[in-house]
């Protein structure tokens, strides 16, 4: 008789640092060696009757260091956790008649596999973008999860061409300030994209911060959860503005020389439900388990650090971040040119709520320093990295 394992009892077996070639079928709920060299499943005794519940020695030889067995096939998935982190796609730039600047997109939707850790492979919805660095790079078409970041300025006006290449229905939907028409929902303005369709939305990005874009089919929960989401950054224009806001705009703007003294960072928090039982197994920032242990982000000591942080963790009603031994401003939604929180090391966020952390590692010891989230249990099983602080 098989016995199906429940996420805590997993976290109990050392979690992902079992995975490998048999973390896909730990993941899956199939027979799988992960288990069979353990002993048995311990009574799910969890505190209630007073007592620890008792471990095998087994058991315990998991618990030395957070990680994954191998590493992902990144050229198979075609993207890279490490480039995501500034891949910005600016669009297509033109101007309108009346001086306005245009910025183009073409994103289309596909349904393809990821790899989210060494042997575990997700059946996602991906978005990608014609015009986003990794299709430069590839030379073609790239469906990622996230989607590519999308990166442009306050005032400008935004077209992007949405196509349907998926074998389901879906939408876009961007966070912002727009017309009805273009809210990329059922029953409004286009509504849903059938598959083979495409629809143009567009409109002029306001207001400035860290956005993002989702799509809005029914089911949504499934919609978000199999991928379809991104970014979507729109930076303040300096010239709206006066004085310290002046300056502080100009930093966050990267057509301004002041933003080159930032090191920016996207980090999207999300999750994977890889039996589709609501319940997530896989937890990232970027899709890749662990990604940043693995590859950690390199930070020059004396350069300021700006993340953009949005979550679209599905299945969990709060998502976090804390970075350790130091500590960072955070910019709610990125609509202020002033922290809305200051000297914290922790914040929270809910689904689809999103904000800036500015950070500085000047004067620190170099070396690693460990960030993750602080539900201890989504640490455990994905969301965990290290900054590379540099001189």
């Amino acid at each position: 008789m098989q016995k199906k394992i429940s996420r805590r009892e997993f976290l109990r077996f050392g979690g992902l640092g079992l995975l490998g070639g048999a973390g896909a079928a730990l993941l899956n709920r199939q027979p799988g060696p992960a288990l069979a060299q353990g002993a048995p499943i311990p009574s799910p005794a969890d505190g209630h009757d007073g007592h620890e519940p008792e471990y095998t020695a087994s058991e315990h030889a998991g618990h030395g260091g957070s990680g994954t067995v191998g590493t992902v096939d990144h050229e198979f998935n075609r993207f890279h956790p490490s480039e995501m982190l500034s891949d910005f796609d600016y669009g297509t730039i033109s101007t309108l008649p009346g001086g306005q600047r245009l910025r183009e997109y073409e994103f289309i939707a596909v349904d393809r596999e990821i790899e989210i850790a060494p042997g575990v492979r997700f059946p996602a919805w991906a978005f990608g973008s014609l015009t986003s660095p990794e299709a430069q790079r590839r030379g073609g078409f790239v469906g990622r999860v996230p989607g590519p970041t999308i990166r442009c300025v306050e005032g400008d006006r935004v077209r992007i061409k949405m196509v349907n290449a998926g074998s389901h229905p879906h939408t876009m939907h961007f966070h912002g300030i727009h017309s009805a028409a273009m809210d990329g929902v059922p029953g409004v303005g286009p509504g849903v994209i059938d598959p083979g369709q495409s629809v143009i939305y567009e409109f002029d990005a306001r207001p400035f911060g860290c956005h993002l874009y989702h799509c809005h089919a029914i089911p949504l929960a499934r919609h978000i959860h199999k991928g379809l989401y991104g970014g979507f950054i729109i930076d303040p224009d300096p010239e709206k503005y006066a004085g310290d806001e002046r300056r502080a705009a100009a930093g966050r703007n990267h057509q301004h020389p002041e933003n080159r003294e930032w090191q920016e960072l996207f980090m999207l928090m999300n999750a994977f439900d890889t039996n589709f039982d609501k319940e997530n197994e896989v937890y990232a920032v970027n899709s890749i388990a662990f990604g940043y242990m693995n590859d950690p982000i390199p930070v020059q000591r004396d350069k300021p650090v700006r993340i953009y942080l949005v979550n679209l963790t599905e299945f969990d009603p709060i998502n976090s971040i804390h970075i350790h031994a130091n500590f960072f401003d955070y910019y709610d939604h990125g609509t202020t040119l002033t922290p809305t929180l200051k000297t914290v090391d922790t914040i929270m966020q809910c689904q689809a709520q999103r904000g800036i952390i500015e950070v500085s590692f000047k004067g620190f010891e170099p070396g690693h320093y460990m960030f993750h989230a602080h539900q201890s249990e989504f640490a455990e099983l994905g969301w965990m990295g290290f900054f590379d602080v540099q001189e």
